[in-house]
C-alpha cells in the first residue's frame, strides 16, 4: 500500500524536522521514461517547478481528464477526456462552459462542434497575426531555443515594456492589448 507508505514516510519527517518526503510509488516499464522526466520537473522550487505544478494544478480539481481548455479572459471551455471512438472519428465524453453568471455541461457532440469553431478561430486570429507582423516574410525559426539566452531577452523585452520604451528586438514589445490581433 504506497498510500500508507507514503503518508508514514510524510509522518516521520515532520516528526523529524525535514521538509522532504521520499515518496515510493510502482510504474509500469512502459510509461517510466516519460514519468520520471515530468516528475523531475515538477520537484524544483523554481520559477519553472511552479510554473509546471500550476500547469496540472486543474488535475486534481476535475472529475475527468482534461484534453484541453481553450481560456478568453472571462470565458472558458474545457473539453473532457478520454476520447470515445464513435466509428472511426473520436469525441470527448464531454465539456465544460464557464462564463459570468453561465455553467454549462456539454454533451460530445456539442462540445466538439465548439472546440472545433474555437480552433478555427484560433488559427484565423494566428494566420492574421503572421500576415500582420509580416512572420511568413522571415527565415523559420527553429522550434528548440538556447534557453539561458532566450530568457535573458525575454526579461530585458518585459522590462523595456516596464520603463514604456520600444525595444530593438524582433518581438517588439507594445502596450496595445489583447484586442491588437
Amino acid at each position: 500500500m504506497p498510500s500508507i507508505r507514503n503518508t508514514i514516510d510524510w509522518l516521520a519527517a515532520r516528526l523529524r524536522g525535514q521538509s522532504h518526503v521520499t515518496l515510493r510509488f510502482t510504474v509500469h516499464q512502459r510509461l517510466a521514461p516519460m514519468v520520471e522526466p515530468m516528475i523531475e520537473r515538477l520537484l524544483p522550487f523554481d520559477d519553472d517547478g511552479e510554473t509546471y505544478r500550476c500547469s496540472i494544478s486543474h488535475w486534481m480539481l476535475d472529475e475527468r481528464p482534461v484534453l484541453h481548455t481553450h481560456r478568453g479572459v472571462v470565458s472558458t471551455l474545457r473539453v473532457d477526456g478520454p476520447l470515445q471512438d464513435a466509428g472511426g472519428t473520436y469525441l470527448p465524453l464531454g465539456g465544460l462552459i464557464e462564463a459570468p453568471h453561465v455553467t454549462a455541461h456539454l454533451d460530445p457532440i456539442t462540445v466538439r462542434q465548439l472546440d472545433r469553431r474555437l480552433q478555427d478561430a484560433i488559427d484565423e486570429v494566428i494566420q492574421n497575426w503572421i500576415i500582420e507582423h509580416g512572420l511568413y516574410d522571415r527565415p523559420r525559426q527553429r522550434r528548440e531555443i538556447d534557453r539561458p539566452r532566450a530568457d535573458r531577452e525575454a526579461k530585458r523585452v518585459i522590462a523595456a515594456w516596464v520603463r514604456g520604451t520600444t525595444p530593438d528586438a524582433s518581438g517588439e514589445a507594445c502596450r496595445k492589448g489583447s484586442d491588437h490581433a
